[in-house]
């Protein structure tokens, strides 16, 4: 007899997007005339870098050719691309990485949500609220939670609530944590951590011996000088922070798939017995048994954004988007509407008029002006009464969408 997991049924439903896209595709059989305008999942819209094209397109020859031909890489990732990553967004900044603390992955969705494999069951998370649902999703399915409760929330789990009465700067609880998963700039919400307030949760992760999982994919969009492009920045990082990184919203690789993961030899974990154990080690065991490495066509795609080419294209890229984010917070906000983000991530977080809940802003957003976005409450229990659009459309799209929101819900 082979029984379930059982942790999986304690999920909602469905995945947050997944009835998204549902609810979509029934308004549109519905009403095919629509002219819908989406806002909704963070998927880039401009094409890839021409750089990475023609590094893509060379590598695709060298692998029609014998003397050329690449089999099997490294599962960690390839020399060429993880020296590119440390000489541009490590050693350039001041800060030490080590060759083999990086590891090449298919992006950072994957990432955070296996990272939860090296660690104890009995382990006590923390997120904040609202939160990227991968994080809390991949840890009840581990099975490090009890049954969802009433109000939303799981039993066994350690919410940071992330609102607008504390800036949506999480406070420091005053019960212990083991895991502790931060995103910054943050998804959903589009806000930032200050260097000061990440000094105090480093400080908190080396008192209480906690294991930060910070999650950096949104780094290249930061604006303001005092936001840590790194959790590396903060003094002490390196012996408690596991760091994510992108090429999705970075180089525009959200369907090419690309990411990595940092992880300093320095940062360790107890085992039952009392000892110390790197985490390094054990991530390069699960990631060479259970992954074959990324493309070698794709990771040199992800190298060409690393030329002086290559980082011209996707600072355009990247101004475009953010463009758009200020239309968007620009235009809600002369509407009379409350919004949060769009100043250092390409993510606009605003309270729903009337005190409307979110799922049904989403329909009336949907319905009557045939716009598509996120409802704060897919993201967490502190998300009721918000919702998330995204810069990443169409800069037409976005103006449009922009005018019919101000028409029919200005305040």
């Amino acid at each position: 007899m082979a029984y379930v997991n059982e942790n999986y049924l304690k999920l909602p439903g469905s995945y947050l997007f997944a009835e998204i896209a549902r609810r979509v595709a029934a308004y549109k059989e519905a009403h095919p005339e629509a002219d819908i305008i989406r806002l909704g999942i963070g998927d880039v819209t401009l094409p890839l870098p021409q750089a990475s094209i023609k590094a893509m397109q060379k590598a695709v020859e060298e692998m029609g050719k014998k003397e050329t031909f690449r089999g099997y890489g490294p599962e960690q990732g390839y020399d060429f691309l993880i020296d590119a990553i440390i000489e541009h967004n490590y050693t350039s900044r001041g800060l030490k990485v080590e060759h083999d603390e990086i590891f090449v992955s298919d992006g950072s969705k994957s990432d955070t949500g296996n990272i939860q494999e090296i660690f104890a069951e009995d382990n006590v998370v923390a997120i904040t609220d609202p939160v990227y649902p991968v994080y809390l999703d991949t840890n009840v399915m581990a099975g490090r939670t009890g049954k969802l409760k009433d109000d939303g929330h799981f039993d066994g789990v350690v919410y940071l609530a992330s609102n607008a009465e504390n800036n949506f700067s999480p406070t420091i609880p005053s019960e212990h944590i083991d895991m502790l998963y931060l995103c910054c700039p943050n998804n959903p919400t589009g806000t930032t951590l200050s260097r000061e307030a990440l000094t105090k949760w480093v400080a908190y992760a080396k008192e209480h011996d906690t294991v930060i999982l910070f999650d950096a994919a949104y780094a290249a969009y930061i604006t303001e000088p005092d936001v840590p492009r790194s959790i590396y920045e903060i003094e002490g990082a390196r012996d408690v922070a596991i760091e994510f990184r992108s090429f999705s919203k970075t180089a525009g690789f959200t369907g090419t798939r690309c990411g990595y993961t940092v992880i300093p030899k320095t940062v360790t974990a107890k085992t039952k017995d009392g000892k110390r154990q790197p985490l390094n080690p054990l991530w390069s065991r699960r990631h060479s048994t259970k992954y074959n490495g990324t493309a070698y066509i794709v990771q040199r795609g992800a190298e060409a954004i690393y030329t002086p080419e290559g980082q011209k294209e996707i600072k355009e890229h990247i101004a475009y988007y953010m463009e758009n984010a200020r239309i968007i917070r620009e235009g809600l906000t002369k509407a009379g509407l409350t919004v949060y983000g769009g100043v250092n991530a390409p993510y606009i977080w605003l309270k729903t008029p009337n005190n409307m809940k979110s799922w049904d802003f989403f329909d009336k957003l949907l319905k009557e002006v045939s716009i598509v976005g996120t409802p704060g409450a897919g993201f967490g229990p502190c998300g009721e009464g918000y919702f998330r659009l995204t810069a990443f459309g169409d800069r037409n799209d976005t103006e449009r969408a922009v005018e019919r929101i101000k028409t029919k819900f200005s305040v």
